[in-house]
């Protein structure tokens, strides 16, 4: 895990300052997803990103006009080149939807990885929170088991509450 600041000299001593203040090193969820990516994950989501789009729908609206037109003699008996019932185009579109879907799983993997990448980041991010929390409170001269049992009422309570709007029963934001 990160620590607060470059400075290891432990937790009794406050984060070094730099030129903008307290040094904490909270590593970026975009950037270091970034650096996990592969050349094969960028094709992979390019591809996705493509075939996600109203273009790619267009473009095989166009295409499968174009080749049933061709193979029903609109240029021709020396044009066609798959007759009804259209196998070759069938055997073409059957292989792409094994491909996108491939690739689909593949960004969905990768997007699953992002998210765990996100929840480790979260927690540790809350972690830290809730330790500068504990030193702030102590700081100020508060009980941290009195703070964390009134935290774990208003946690009651607002379940309670939202127990109950899921039943249908009304309940006063106040009373929460």
């Amino acid at each position: 895990m990160n620590s607060v600041s470059d400075d290891h000299s432990g937790p009794s001593r406050p984060p070094r300052s730099g030129p903008r203040g307290p040094v904490v090193r909270l590593p970026h969820e975009r950037i270091q997803f970034a650096r996990m990516r592969s050349r094969q994950d960028r094709v992979a989501d390019a591809i996705t990103s493509f075939a996600g789009t109203m273009q790619f729908v267009y473009l095989h609206a166009v295409w499968f006009a174009v080749w049933i037109a061709l193979n029903q003699g609109l240029l021709g008996e020396g044009a066609i080149f798959d007759r009804y019932p259209f196998g070759l185009l069938t055997m073409i579109v059957s292989l792409e939807a094994i491909f996108l879907s491939t690739f689909v799983m593949v960004s969905q993997n990768r997007q699953a990885a992002r998210e765990n990448l996100r929840a480790d980041l979260d927690f540790e991010t809350n972690l830290r929170s809730e330790v500068w929390s504990v030193h702030i409170g102590k700081a100020l001269g508060l009980d941290p088991r009195e703070i964390e049992q009134h935290v774990q009422q208003i946690i009651t309570q607002s379940k309670a509450g939202i127990d109950a709007t899921q039943r249908g029963t009304p309940v006063d934001p106040a009373d929460l």
